[in-house]
């Protein structure tokens, strides 16, 4: 199996920057398609990003799009999500996850999930 280890989350101005570090261990992480979601107090869990084993692909969910870019550097065993011009609505608990078929869609199985990190955005 594999563990993730999500970092770089915090406080943030709206309109400011953050990128989001998801460090991975165990077996080898090029075989993992990988996704961010997210989850705000009182809401469910979206989908943020994913992006294919080999990095060349990737998804976003529409309403992300042009502000989420995801990107992995499978050297570093590391998937990332870098958000810009952050708004007070993107304020949440940001969790990365593995998923085994390669995958990396909403609808699909994730088998690993990582504890997150918080991102505050302040108005």
């Amino acid at each position: 199996q594999v563990q993730l280890v999500e970092s770089g989350g915090g406080l943030v101005q709206a309109g400011g920057s953050l990128r989001l570090s998801c460090a991975a261990s165990g077996r080898t992480f090029s075989n993992y398609g990988m996704g961010w979601f997210r989850q705000a107090p009182g809401k469910e869990r979206e989908f943020v990003a994913g992006i294919s084993r080999s990095g060349n692909s990737t998804y976003y969910a529409d309403s992300l799009k042009g502000r989420f870019t995801v990107s992995r550097d499978n050297a570093r065993n590391t998937v990332y999500l870098q958000s810009n011009s952050l708004k007070p609505e993107d304020a949440a608990v940001y969790y990365c996850a593995a998923s085994t078929s390669g995958g990396f869609y909403p609808v699909i199985r994730y088998d690993y999930w990582g504890q997150g990190t918080q991102v505050t955005v302040s108005s």
